[in-house]
């Protein structure tokens, strides 16, 4: 059957996964080619008859899978397909957060649900997520396997209000879909996040799903993401097995940290 070439109105597939669909297939035969220019914004606007926010969030699927990346003042850039040299799970950009790694480019990558349910959100979570202590939310423990060495184990902390979202996502409560992308088609698109990461002695419970001495070093990451608008809507507590994960990352600066550089050099 001939893959279509715009939106089926009558799909019960999101628009957004539509969008993401007929991008990667030009992506993959090089119509546009790793270090082009996607179409703008308005210009897919227009191309596929959808609103800039259903745009907005396919190229935000795209980034998060590392077939596309944004540069600040410019657009959205084609990345350069993973080959089978790249070894590793590796974070090499803020959107590429570890839970996206399903659909990235590690194919080896596995997820198992360890308990999902209503809970008492802890101290940290319930502050990062600006709400009362005490309050319940939402946990989703899983571990994560790379070619099935356990490689993460982390704790999903949800508010209230996106406890019955995560409840209803039988996909991710599955282990087959990503919870990122399950919260954006919610209308929990991810705008930005804070991480911190630390070298820490794992608690009883992690090292034992990791598969790992008690005594253990390993990378503690927490991160908290919100809303273009800002609202606060996960807080991920995680600990990973540097044995296993390569972490890297790439930082660049925004147009007016560049324009700050460049009047720092000619003062």
């Amino acid at each position: 059957m001939t893959p279509p070439k715009g939106i089926d109105r009558q799909s019960s597939t999101p628009y957004y996964q539509q969008l993401v669909d007929l991008l990667e297939r030009r992506l993959a035969s090089a119509e546009i080619p790793p270090g082009r220019r996607l179409p703008s914004e308005n210009d897919l606007c227009k191309e596929y008859g959808l609103s800039r926010a259903t745009v907005r969030q396919a190229l935000q699927v795209l980034e998060s899978r590392g077939r596309a990346t944004r540069i600040a003042g410019r657009g959205v850039f084609a990345v350069r397909p993973a080959t089978a040299a790249d070894d590793g799970w590796t974070v090499r950009r803020p959107e590429d957060f570890l839970e996206n790694a399903l659909g990235h480019r590690n194919r080896s990558v596995r997820t198992r649900v360890l308990a999902h349910g209503p809970a008492v959100l802890p101290e940290f979570a319930c502050g990062a997520l600006r709400l009362p202590e005490g309050t319940t939310g939402y946990a989703l423990v899983r571990l994560r396997t790379l070619d099935g060495v356990p490689a993460l184990y982390g704790v999903h902390y949800s508010p209230p209000a996106l406890a019955p979202v995560v409840a209803a996502s039988t996909e991710v409560l599955a282990g087959r879909a990503s919870l990122g992308l399950a919260l954006a088609g919610a209308g929990y698109p991810l705008g930005g996040a804070h991480r911190s990461a630390r070298a820490v002695t794992p608690p009883a419970e992690a090292a034992e799903a990791l598969g790992i001495a008690p005594a253990t070093p390993t990378l503690h990451i927490r991160r908290t993401s919100w809303t273009p608008a800002g609202e606060r809507f996960d807080v991920h507590d995680a600990w990973v097995r540097g044995d296993v994960v390569e972490m890297e990352a790439t930082v660049e600066l925004t147009g007016a940290a560049v324009a700050g550089a460049a009047r720092a050099r000619a003062g």
